[in-house]
């Protein structure tokens, strides 16, 4: 979609449906997620109040590590569930940071001029992990009237609307954003809200939709995992054995795929997690190797049977040749399973480039010695 006329049908047919799920958002609503939007719509003033002076010009230069990373989490920032992923990166080098800050905060200059200075185009960042999904994030507490936020949810819900405004491979950041955020601003003024609550509605209309705090480390205690050799080098951890794939993408560096294969980015946010085909379904995890010419794409089976994880393996990875690698590159698979049975083991008979990786849960209460 580009620029979309008052008169376009797919804008107003997106236009009609962010209003019907706008309309159903509310405290009294008898639909569990409809009331957790409400609490998101509402948290803007309390978030802005907290946040604000933290970034603000007179304070940014003596932020902490500690309160750069409360932002990323959800239960402060009560918006944005996985922003912290890559929160050790983003403050390894604090001053660095808040330069990095001081400049996305600088309105006397242009945006542009900012986002190419924080992600030039094929060049390294300023800072490792400072993305598309933080910087509009803050954009949007600092400024809440101009600036939207762009991030898996938003991209996934926008293009399954129709609205995602589609550009140039290979199109910088600086210029993507500007793109993007004049169709948000556009959206949000037709419908009359302001930008926090769009986003509120991306996610009410994403295809996903992953329950927002979920993620964030706010559940509580994580329970132990002991996996396999091949899988892990040690003990980690992860709350039930349904959050598997939130713990794998939350501890990729410490999996032994993790030392040679980096989970997709783009825009230094990961979207190799839940990476949506549109076409043939929705992939676990997609990585690329660091150093050679080869993807990953990693299927966790959980409920579905042995062949249909198998199919759907071979089903994603066959459209990742077709769409995503150059001609020379080649595609593997992983399957991640509790237990390997015989099904598995003969459909993947012949099939070099796919393997197959186990994992162990355990859960322990131990005493506590009294002093």
């Amino acid at each position: 979609m580009n620029a979309p006329g008052a008169t376009d049908t797919t804008y107003q047919k997106a236009l009609s449906h962010l209003r019907d799920a706008l309309c159903k958002v509310s405290h009294d609503s008898p639909n569990e997620l409809c009331r957790i939007a409400a609490e998101i719509r509402d948290a803007k003033d309390k978030v802005r109040e907290h946040f604000v002076p933290i970034f603000s010009p007179e304070n940014i230069g003596k932020l902490t590590a500690d309160e750069f990373k409360g932002f990323l989490l959800f239960k402060n920032n009560h918006h944005w569930d996985s922003l912290h992923r890559q929160g050790g990166w983003m403050t390894a080098d604090m001053q660095l940071l808040r330069d990095a800050l001081k400049l996305l905060a600088d309105e006397t200059l242009p945006l542009c001029t900012r986002l190419e200075r924080l992600r030039p185009t094929n060049a390294d960042p300023m800072v490792k992990g400072l993305g598309r999904a933080v910087i509009t994030a803050i954009l949007q507490v600092l400024y809440p009237e101009k600036y939207g936020v762009v991030n898996n949810f938003a991209e996934a819900a926008m293009r399954e609307i129709g609205v995602w405004p589609e550009m140039p491979r290979g199109t910088g950041l600086a210029d993507r954003y500007k793109r993007i955020n004049d169709v948000l601003v556009r959206i949000a003024g037709d419908l009359g809200i302001d930008l926090w609550t769009l986003d509120m509605l991306w996610w009410r209309v994403s295809p996903s939709r992953i329950q927002r705090g979920s993620q964030s480390g706010e559940i509580g205690a994580p329970a132990s995992v002991v996996t396999t050799p091949e899988f892990l080098d040690g003990e980690y951890g992860f709350g039930l054995e349904r959050y598997l794939h939130e713990f794998l993408v939350d501890n990729w560096s410490l999996t032994v795929l993790g030392s040679d294969w980096d989970l997709l980015e783009e825009d230094g946010e990961i979207v190799g997690s839940h990476y949506n085909t549109r076409e043939v379904g929705e992939i676990d995890l997609l990585a690329k190797h660091k150093k050679e010419n080869r993807w990953l794409v990693v299927e966790l089976k959980r409920h579905q049977t042995s062949d249909d994880t198998v199919g759907q393996l071979l089903r994603y990875m066959g459209w990742v040749r077709r769409n995503l690698v150059e001609s020379d590159a080649s595609v593997e698979g992983y399957i991640v399973c509790q237990e390997i049975d015989k099904r598995i083991q003969y459909a993947l008979d012949g099939q070099p480039n796919v393997k197959c990786l186990t994992y162990r849960v355990s859960f322990a209460l131990e005493s506590v010695p009294k002093l």
